[in-house]
C-alpha cells in the first residue's frame, strides 16, 4: 500500500511542478514575449517629437553612461542630429550617424515581429532619442579635444556600408591630431572598425582606445527567472555575466575585470550586441548601470585598451569588432571557430541543464538540416531520446508489468485483510518477494522525464532557431503554444477566444495538439497498473485531463515532443507488457481475480 502511495506521489509530485512550471513560467513568457514584440512594434510608428528636446552629450572620461533620451519614435529620430551613412547587407540594414561615429540604427532583415513576413522586421540597434536607445561606440581617451558624441564626422570614402564596400570617416581636432575610422561589415552580423590616429603636432600624446555597447531603458520583459539578459561575455575563458538587476541598488559599482581576449555585451532573449578586443592584447572590462537625469536606467558594457605612446609624425591603428545580430547558433559558432572569438555560442543562455541543453539542441539542428523541418527533428529527436532510455524504461515497464499481473491477488489480499492494515501489509510485501516485483521501479519513467521537460523547454524558449520555426498544418510556429482553440471548435466558429481570455486563466482553450497529447496520455495511464485504493485510482484517472490544461499554453514543439513520446511509450510499455503476461486493454476489464492459495494468505 505504501508503495502504491509512492507511485501516486510522484506522479502528484510531478504535476505540481509542471503546474507551477505553468503558473510561474509559460504564461509570463508568453505574457513577456507579447509586451515585448507590441514595444518593438510601436518603434516602427512615428510620433510627433516632444517640443524643444535635444539630444543631451554624454558624460566625459572614458565612456560614461548616456545621460537622457528624447523619447522619439525611430523614423522621426533618424531624422534628427545630422547625416548618415546607410548599412546594406543581406542579413541587416540600417545607418551610422556621423555626428559621433556612432552604430545606433541597425534592423535584421530576416526576422520579424510576428510570423507574418510582412510585419516590420526587428529593430535592434536604435538612436538615443529613441524610447529603448541600444547602440556601440569606439573612441580615444586620454587626451584633449578627444572624438566624442557631437564630434561631425567626414566621409572620406564610400557610401553605403555592404559586404566588401568599407567606408571611411575622418575627424580632425584642429590640434594635430587626425582621426580615422574604416568600418566594413561580412555578409552575417561583424562589423569591424579599423580606428587609427596621426599625430601631426609637434608632441607625444598618450591615448587609450576603447569600445562600448550601450542601451538605456530596460527592454520589456525581462528579469524572467529562467533566461539570462543583461550584461554577457567572457572574460579569461570563463563567462563574465551580470543582470540588469544588480544595479538597481544606487550608487552600485561597476564590475570590473581584466583580460586577455575575450569580449564584452549586452543580450536579449534572441538578439546581442557586443564588442571584441584585439584577442592577444589585455584589456579591462566593465559593466555599468546607473540612473540618467531624466531618471531612465543606462546600461554599458566597455573595454578600455592599454596605452598607445604617439609621437610627433607617428601613427597607431587599433582594430575592433563587433557583433550586432540574431544568435544563431551556427553562426556564433563560425566567428568561434573562424575569427577566434572565444565561447561565442555561449551568448545564448543554455541554462543549468546545459549538459542536455546543448546536445538536444545540437541534435534539433542536424534533423532539421536533414529533414528540413523543425516538427519532424523534434520527432527525430524524441526517438534518439527513447533510445538512449530504452533500458531503463524497458526495467520500469517490465515491473510494471508484474504489478499489474498481480493486480488481482492485491485485491484478493486487500479483501482477505481489510481489518487488519499491518497484516495486509505484511502479505503484499510477502507477494512482492515471492513474484519479484517492485512497484517503486514504475516511478522511474516519470522521474526521468523531468529533467527532460526543463532541458527541452529551454531549448525551444530560448534558441532563436526555434522561433517562428513552422511545422505542418496549422502550426506555424513551434515556440508558440497551439493556436487552434476548442472553444471556436478550432476555427469553425469564426473569433479568436484567446483575445478574450486573461493570459492567467488561458489554458481553458486548449489547442488541438494538447488535446493529442492528453489522449496519448490516457493511453499510458490505461497501461499502468491502477492504485488499489478507489478514490486514488480516480485521482489517477483523472490526470490525463489535468495534464491536458497544463499542456495548453506550453510551446507546441514541447507538446508534439511528448504526445509523440507518449505514443512510443504506449508502444514499448504494451509489448513488453503483453510479454510480462499482463492484461494490456484499453477499454476491457480485467480478468477475474484469481483465488488466492493458502500460501498467499
Amino acid at each position: 500500500m505504501n508503495n502504491q502511495k509512492n507511485v501516486l506521489l510522484a506522479i502528484a509530485l510531478s504535476a505540481a511542478v509542471l503546474f507551477l512550471w505553468q503558473y510561474f513560467v509559460a504564461t509570463p513568457s508568453m505574457e513577456a514575449e507579447q509586451a515585448r514584440q507590441a514595444e518593438l512594434a510601436k518603434q516602427t510608428k512615428p510620433k510627433p517629437a516632444p517640443a524643444g528636446t535635444t539630444t543631451n552629450a554624454a558624460a566625459p572620461g572614458l565612456p560614461g553612461v548616456s545621460t537622457g533620451a528624447t523619447n522619439m519614435a525611430l523614423p522621426a529620430a533618424l531624422k534628427v542630429g545630422g547625416a548618415r551613412v546607410d548599412i546594406d547587407t543581406p542579413m541587416v540594414d540600417g545607418s551610422i550617424l556621423l555626428r559621433g561615429a556612432r552604430l545606433d540604427h541597425l534592423r535584421l532583415k530576416k526576422y520579424h515581429d510576428t510570423v507574418d513576413p510582412k510585419s516590420p522586421e526587428i529593430v535592434l540597434l536604435a538612436p538615443k532619442s529613441t524610447d529603448y536607445p541600444y547602440y556601440a561606440e569606439f573612441g580615444w581617451v586620454g587626451g584633449n579635444d578627444m572624438p566624442g558624441e557631437n564630434s561631425n564626422w567626414k566621409l572620406t570614402a564610400g557610401k553605403v556600408l555592404s559586404p566588401g564596400n568599407p567606408v571611411t570617416l575622418s575627424w580632425d581636432n584642429g590640434k594635430g591630431l587626425v582621426f580615422t575610422r574604416v568600418i566594413s561589415i561580412d555578409d552575417k552580423y561583424m562589423f569591424t572598425v579599423a580606428d587609427s590616429v596621426a599625430n601631426k603636432g609637434s608632441a607625444a600624446v598618450n591615448l587609450y582606445p576603447y569600445g562600448y555597447i550601450a542601451r538605456q531603458n530596460r527592454p520589456v520583459g525581462v528579469d524572467f527567472f529562467i533566461l539570462h539578459e543583461g550584461f554577457v561575455g567572457v572574460a579569461n575563458g570563463t563567462q563574465q555575466d551580470a543582470t540588469y538587476t544588480d544595479f538597481d541598488e544606487p550608487g552600485t559599482p561597476p564590475q570590473t575585470f581584466s583580460s586577455t581576449g575575450g569580449w564584452v555585451g549586452i543580450t536579449d532573449k534572441y538578439w546581442m550586441a557586443a564588442v571584441i578586443p584585439p584577442q592577444g592584447e589585455n584589456f579591462n572590462g566593465q559593466y555599468l548601470g546607473t540612473k540618467t537625469q531624466s531618471g531612465a536606467d543606462a546600461y554599458q558594457a566597455n573595454y578600455r585598451l592599454n596605452q598607445r605612446m604617439i609621437a610627433p609624425g607617428a601613427s597607431a591603428t587599433v582594430t575592433h569588432r563587433m557583433f550586432a545580430g540574431a544568435k544563431v547558433v551556427d553562426i556564433l559558432q563560425h566567428y568561434e571557430n573562424t575569427q577566434n572569438v572565444p565561447k561565442f555560442d555561449y551568448a545564448v543562455d543554455w541554462g543549468w541543464f546545459w549538459f542536455l541543453t546543448r546536445p538536444f539542441f545540437m541534435m534539433l539542428d542536424f534533423f532539421n538540416k536533414l529533414l528540413g523541418n523543425f516538427g519532424l527533428a523534434i520527432l527525430a529527436l524524441t526517438v534518439v531520446v527513447k533510445i538512449l532510455f530504452f533500458p531503463l524504461a524497458s526495467a520500469s515497464y517490465r515491473a510494471m508489468g508484474k504489478m499489474k499481473k498481480l493486480q488481482p491477488q492485491m485485491e484478493e489480499i486487500k479483501k482477505a485483510h481489510k481489518d487488519d492494515p499491518q497484516k495486509m501489509q505484511t502479505a503484499m510485501m510477502d507477494l512482492y518477494r515471492k513474484e519479484k516485483a517492485n512497484p517503486i521501479s514504475g516511478c522511474l519513467p516519470i522521474l526521468l522525464t523531468i529533467p527532460v521537460f526543463f532541458a527541452l523547454y529551454k531549448v525551444l524558449f530560448v534558441t532563436i532557431e526555434m522561433r517562428h520555426a513552422p511545422f505542418y498544418g496549422w502550426i506555424h510556429d513551434l515556440s508558440a503554444q497551439d493556436p487552434t482553440s476548442i472553444l471556436n471548435l478550432f476555427g469553425l466558429l469564426p473569433y479568436n477566444p484567446n483575445a478574450y481570455i486573461p493570459a492567467v486563466i488561458s489554458f481553458i482553450s486548449i489547442g488541438a495538439w494538447p488535446i493529442i497529447y492528453g489522449v496519448t496520455q490516457w493511453m499510458q495511464t490505461k497501461l499502468n497498473p491502477p492504485p488499489p485504493d478507489p478514490i486514488q485510482a480516480k485521482m489517477f484517472a483523472f490526470m490525463p485531463v489535468i495534464f491536458t490544461f497544463m499542456f495548453a499554453t506550453f510551446p507546441v514543439g514541447l507538446v508534439i515532443y511528448y504526445a509523440w513520446n507518449n505514443l512510443l511509450s504506449v508502444a514499448q510499455q504494451w509489448y513488453i507488457m503483453k510479454r510480462e503476461g499482463a492484461d494490456v486493454s484499453f477499454f476491457n476489464k480485467p480478468a477475474a481475480p484469481k483465488k488466492l492459495t493458502a500460501a498467499n494468505d
